[in-house]
């Protein structure tokens, strides 16, 4: 049961096909016949259109939200970094807020290209390793 044609019989040996074909569905033009899967497709299409008309979509505002946040945390570590590097503190405070920072830098860089998931992930990295500067204080 190989799934060959037998040299013998000259018949395909597959358990699996029958003899018989499947039977061709109408087609949908045909007189008589109701297609209420394309009316639904239809309206589906058309609700689409109208959500996108309205405002940016979901997508559009992810990538602004982690562009921002991104913008803000790059901000605040860098003054950190400025401020801390002023003050008479060990230098790894000062390098920490400023690795944070430009972790964050990186993040908005990805949320503006879309890369959401892996910006937020970078954006929680380096506020980790500015609040490891903080802890160094």
């Amino acid at each position: 049961m190989s799934g060959r044609i037998s040299s013998e019989a000259g018949v395909h040996d597959a358990p699996h096909e029958s003899a018989h074909p499947a039977p061709h569905p109408a087609p949908s033009d045909a007189p008589g016949t109701d297609a209420p899967e394309d009316a639904h497709e239809d309206a589906y299409v058309h609700e689409d259109e109208d959500a996108y008309e309205d405002g940016p979509s979901d997508a559009s505002r992810a990538r602004w939200t982690a562009t921002g946040a991104g913008a803000l945390l790059t901000t605040a570590g860098l003054a950190a970094a400025v401020l801390r590097a002023l003050d008479s503190v060990p230098p790894l405070v000062p390098l920490a807020y400023a690795c944070g920072a430009s972790g964050c830098a990186l993040a908005a860089v990805l949320g503006s290209r879309g890369r959401t998931r892996r910006a937020l992930w970078l954006m929680i990295a380096g506020t980790a390793l500015m609040a490891v500067g903080d802890q160094f204080d």
